[in-house]
């Protein structure tokens, strides 16, 4: 198999990454793409930290990640090599992780907020992909999303939003937005929206790659 294309999805907290993916995968099997996630490259902190300690400590710090692990994962799919790798189950310390194994594919998906701002990752990238999204209607789907699926308090959230989610990524995200190949801004609470721009991408690889 040829180098892989090797795909930058970033966005910050709301802005609709997980649902773009989500759309955009659909239109790959599982022998033409495959995708390594940062969230699964957080360092395990958060079983040991009571429920005020969580409060406090930023998980939106480069610091937060193993960067070297993620490189090194990113290196393996780029030289066709199979990679196992343990799921990050965020706040929830009586889940049990599963194993993941990620195979190589002709396009590989890296994505997460601090993809760009890791030169030795972004210098893989074959194209970039920045979605946006206004920041209130970002904020409303964190608040639906850790309320919901992560356990946090209201007052929680809007702590974490204001400290450590905004800060990092005006820091560490929004510098790249301009140097991206693809802008996608998602205000949208309509599936279609999104479901076209993915079909329009998805074209443009399997002329660009898969042909």
């Amino acid at each position: 198999m040829n180098k892989p294309f090797v795909i930058g999805i970033a966005g910050g907290s709301g802005s609709g990454k997980t649902f773009f993916l989500k759309c955009f995968l659909e239109h790959f099997t599982v022998d033409e793409l495959c995708l390594v996630s940062q969230d699964d490259y957080y360092i395990p902190v958060a079983h040991n930290m009571t429920k005020e300690e969580n409060k406090l400590y930023n998980f939106d710090l480069p610091s937060t990640i193993d960067h070297a692990h993620f490189e090194d994962d990113i290196a393996k799919l780029i030289n066709n090599q199979t990679v196992t790798k343990q799921e990050y189950t965020f706040n929830k310390p009586n889940a049990i992780p599963k194993l993941m194994e990620i195979r190589p594919a002709p396009i590989l998906i890296v994505e997460g907020l601090f993809i760009l701002h890791f030169k030795k990752i972004a210098s893989q990238l074959d194209m970039t992909i920045f979605i946006e999204a206004d920041e209130e209607i970002a904020l409303q789907r964190r608040l639906k999303r850790d309320l919901l699926e992560r356990g946090y308090s209201h007052d929680d959230v809007k702590y974490k939003w204001t400290n450590h989610v905004v800060p990092a990524y005006n820091e560490y995200l929004l510098p790249y937005r301009e140097g991206c190949d693809k802008l996608i801004i998602n205000n949208t609470q309509f599936a279609d929206d999104i479901i076209r721009i993915t079909d329009e991408i998805s074209q443009e690889l399997r002329e660009k790659v898969l042909s």
